[in-house]
């Protein structure tokens, strides 16, 4: 299809001009139908008491044998009322048995009988049609009656009313100005609803055409400025082309709101790389400096020294090796191959055991360590392997974050439908616009709450990836001074039964 009709206006105008075509056409030709039909029809009507009439002034036939002199003067006084008229003396069987015609334009020896009848009695409505005999396939309306001598049928007088006139369209047009006016009134009427359909189209197509347009400038934008073009919709969507527009906005908001988060995460790609890469370097070279000096000075140092050398290597050998354990549960639990073991277990004991394996450390610190359970939990439904990671990470983030004299929580308590595990310190808090990262890979807050730097931020990583995989979430609140809270709710083994 040429390049001018490859858009839906030009589709539309074209269907719509094949349309009016093709119904001014049908709507002409009813038109020519109907005002053919109606003037057979009235000329019927009024001609219909002619050859009665004729047949009353004079006797055409007797026994059978034409009186030649009385046909003639009717021929002739026929021909000069109306010319137009053509004068048929039949028998009854309908043969022709003479006409005012010339011979050579006689086609038919024969004319039906069964109109003929169907006029004298009035069966049918006007008009009825007859037999031309100057044409084998058309019929044209027609005056007939008997003619009788005394009351024996002698035959007909079969008069044609319209004659051998041009039948065709343009003749018709050309010699009537009722149908010349009809056509041009069609012509004119179907040219103004053309142009009313393509206006009102324009107008209809305008909005398709500005969202074609929006989205095609979106889906070639090079401008960040242009990711805030949206289609323009009302409150209460209206229309198809509406409800379109929205979805595109929602579309167009939820690409912004996706490239915005591999962007996001082209960032974090980036300083995760960095951080690996210097909380790995880091123990490293400290390892690397001290075994080093142990071999360069062996024989120099002192075993006091020694000891406190291979002590400093040890740790960052266990940092090393935490940051290492950490980072392969980490992307073990970011696999899709993750399983998890769900079974039933009672969350209070659960929480005992992790309270009891953190208590030693809290006293050490002089932290208070306190657990709280509210009456009738029942048995938590999930993998209690990493519920036990959960807990171990959050009381271990607690302790790190919580001065000397502080306290700890962890309460368990049952809502409708699920239980709620808290873990709350009296700590330095956690400032509010930092609040929200505290979950994302290797954020750390060491210079915000003066802890020390063995913490590779991924514990509240993995907290986070756990809960998820169990279809839970974890929040975080916190106020500056006075402690940071964290809560995550675990599925009933009561309420899953059901």
């Amino acid at each position: 299809m040429p390049r001018l009709f490859n858009t839906l206006y030009s589709k539309l105008a074209l269907a719509l001009f094949g349309l009016v075509a093709v119904i001014g056409l049908l709507f002409f030709l009813l038109v020519q139908y109907s005002t053919e039909m109606y003037q057979q029809e009235l000329n019927q009507k009024l001609n219909a008491a002619l050859a009665e009439n004729i047949v009353a002034e004079e006797v055409l036939l007797s026994d059978g044998v034409i009186n030649e002199a009385a046909l003639r003067h009717v021929f002739h006084m026929l021909m000069v009322v109306n010319p137009a008229i053509e004068v048929y003396l039949l028998d009854h069987t309908g043969r022709i048995l003479d006409y005012s015609a010339p011979d050579e334009k006689i086609k038919r020896t024969h004319v039906g009988v069964a109109p003929i009848e169907k006029f004298i009695t009035r069966k049918g409505q006007f008009p009825v049609l007859g037999d031309d005999p100057r044409n084998l396939d058309k019929q044209k309306v027609f005056s007939v009656v008997p003619v009788k001598r005394e009351k024996s049928m002698e035959g007909y007088l079969y008069i044609i009313l319209r004659g051998e006139e041009v039948d065709s369209i343009a003749a018709r047009l050309e010699g009537s100005y009722i149908a010349r006016f009809t056509l041009w009134g069609i012509i004119t009427s179907l040219l103004a609803a053309l142009l009313a359909g393509l206006l009102i189209f324009f107008v209809l197509t305008g909005r398709i055409r500005r969202l074609s347009d929006l989205m095609s400038s979106y889906a070639g934008q090079d401008k960040p400025a242009q990711q805030t073009a949206r289609y323009p919709v009302q409150a209460v969507p209206g229309d198809e082309i509406d409800r379109l527009g929205n979805s595109f906005n929602v579309m167009a908001d939820r690409i912004d709101a996706q490239l915005q988060a591999l962007k996001r995460n082209d960032v974090q790609r980036r300083e995760l790389i960095a951080n690996v890469s210097h909380d790995l370097r880091t123990p490293l070279a400290t390892l690397h400096g001290y075994l080093e000096t142990l071999l360069l000075k062996d024989r120099e140092i002192s075993d006091a020294e020694r000891t406190r050398y291979l002590e400093i290597a040890s740790s960052h050998s266990n940092r090393l090796n935490q940051l290492v354990s950490e980072l392969f549960e980490l992307a073990k639990l970011d696999s899709v191959e993750t399983l998890l073991n769900i079974e039933p277990f009672s969350l209070g004991e659960l929480i005992q055991d992790v309270v009891q394996k953190f208590q030693l450390l809290a006293d050490e610190r002089g932290i208070s360590l306190q657990t709280r359970f509210s009456e009738g939990v029942p048995f938590a439904w999930g993998d209690i392997g990493m519920m036990q990671r959960v807990l171990e990470n959050l009381l271990e983030n607690a302790l790190r974050y919580t001065p000397e004299g502080g306290c700890v929580k962890v309460e368990l308590n049952r809502t409708e439908d699920k239980i709620q595990v808290s873990v709350a310190d009296t700590g330095c808090g956690i400032p509010k616009d930092e609040l929200e990262h505290i979950f994302d890979r290797f954020y750390r807050l060491e210079k915000s709450r003066g802890a020390g730097t063995d913490n590779a931020g991924l514990g509240l990583a993995i907290v986070k990836r756990i809960i998820e995989l169990h279809g839970s979430q974890i929040r975080a609140e916190s106020e500056p001074e006075k402690g940071t809270s964290f809560s995550f709710w675990v599925e009933s083994w009561q309420q899953t039964a059901m």
